[in-house]
């Protein structure tokens, strides 16, 4: 505690942030001379009014802050002390509904189980556009100016207009202590992305908060707009969140290798990929949560489509980057979108390869050659494919009894609830192309 308030000297402010189950960014400022009883006693908020929390007659929670977590954020006008913070109840134990608090749990499950210990390593992708977010959501359509360059996969300045703030987001997240490993344009114009050294889960959710939070401070600094919005643009890519996982034993030793299995991945990695592609519809809805994220799941814009795993191949759901460091052997979860709650699909893609472990499953063949060339017999449910479409994932979210278990019942009860409702919105909207297309009937 000394360390902490030592740190706390020399900030502006003391922030405590958490997500809601949407994964919405929430955060509460508290007077940095008063941390003390706040480590002591929490800080009380109404939960009924966070998505997923709570209802009016059971609304109590408490935000409980991890003085591990603290990073001073030096921005130009002041300096932000950072904390992330767990949900209690108003027993002061860890809430049902706290997604960081699932994340955490099934850590420790699997370290007591198996002696696995995670190494995890997202990337971020955002967009940068021009406006904010007011500008860009009243007019009907994008305004044609929204796009800040026309640059893609690489390009250098001066097409790529967005490495400035790039470097200024490394820059910062440096002095936070957080190391990036690269930098560069995405495929579409106006998108980037950094990615970040690997970490643990938990560190890597809890590292996802702050650099939204600094990104899209420092876009709104510059005159920009930063968006994680999963898919603006129908003719563009989407923003995805690309996670890079491995499995340590208690020494380190990295148990996705094995010099004796063909192309060096071990029985347990392979395993781990088998869990995950059986439940991968199942969890479908928290790992593309929102109804824009399934206008991403088309033929030839980089995001999977199949039910499938793959050596190198970037059309596979799951794919196992070449690399010739026995340390670095790991998977890469390509369907998540940056639009969901980050804690609960770190524990899914988890909890989804655990299964697969205990059951001792073996996956399908390697895809060969790309997923998007094949002939498919399009039908409107077809379980070989991710879902599709944000009512066929709720569909298989609603029978699934692994996603309740991993998420426990309230949680999950209360996640479902939420997207229901999500979809019914969206069930009943008209949109502009409805009007123009039917009007004339």
């Amino acid at each position: 505690m000394d360390d902490v308030e030592s740190h706390l000297e020399h900030v502006d402010c003391t922030k405590l942030f958490f997500t809601d189950l949407n994964g919405r960014l929430m955060n509460l400022s508290v007077n940095k001379h008063k941390m003390g009883d706040v480590f002591d006693n929490g800080v009380g908020f109404d939960g009924s009014s966070i998505a997923g929390f709570g209802n009016v007659e059971h609304s109590d929670r408490i935000l409980m802050p991890d003085a591990n977590s603290l990073w001073s954020v030096p921005f130009e006008d002041e300096t932000v002390g950072f904390f992330i913070a767990n949900v209690l109840n108003e027993e002061g134990a860890p809430a049902s509904v706290d997604p960081r608090t699932i994340l955490q749990k099934i850590v420790e499950r699997a370290k007591d189980e198996f002696g696995f210990q995670f190494r995890v390593g997202p990337e971020h992708e955002f967009f940068l556009l021009n406006g904010d977010e007011f500008a860009l959501t009243t007019k009907r359509g994008f305004p044609s100016d929204v796009h800040t360059d026309q640059a893609g996969y690489f390009h250098s300045t001066p097409h790529d207009k967005g490495q400035a703030i790039r470097q200024q987001i490394t820059d910062l997240l440096g002095r936070c202590g957080i190391v990036y490993e690269k930098s560069h344009h995405e495929v579409t114009p106006s998108q980037h992305e950094i990615n970040l050294e690997c970490t643990d889960p938990v560190s890597a959710a809890d590292r996802t908060l702050l650099f939204t939070y600094v990104t899209q401070r420092i876009a709104q600094e510059n005159g920009y707009y930063a968006s994680f919005m999963p898919k603006p643009f129908k003719e563009h890519n989407r923003n995805a969140f690309h996670m890079h996982l491995s499995i340590q034993d208690k020494e380190g030793n990295n148990l996705f290798h094995d010099d004796s299995e063909d192309q060096n991945l071990s029985t347990v990695a392979r395993q781990f990929i088998a869990g995950i592609i059986k439940y991968a519809r199942e969890t479908s809805v928290v790992m593309a949560s929102t109804v824009n994220s399934y206008k991403a799941y088309v033929v030839e814009k980089e995001a999977p489509i199949v039910r499938g795993w793959g050596f190198r191949n970037r059309s596979s759901m799951v794919r196992v980057p070449y690399t010739i460091s026995p340390s670095s052997t790991r998977i890469e979860l390509r369907n998540p979108d940056p639009a969901g709650n980050v804690y609960l699909q770190m524990a899914l893609l988890i909890a989804m390869g655990l299964k697969g472990v205990r059951e001792q499953l073996h996956p399908v063949n390697p895809d060969k050659g790309s997923n998007y060339d094949r002939d498919y017999k399009m039908k409107v449910w077809d379980e070989r494919f991710l879902p599709r479409t944000f009512y066929e994932a709720l569909v298989e979210a609603e029978r699934s009894d692994f996603l309740k278990e991993a998420l426990g019942e309230k949680l999950y009860a209360n996640f479902m609830t939420l997207k229901t409702q999500e979809w019914e919105d969206d069930r009943v909207h008209i949109s502009g192309r409805e009007q123009r297309q039917y009007l004339s009937v």
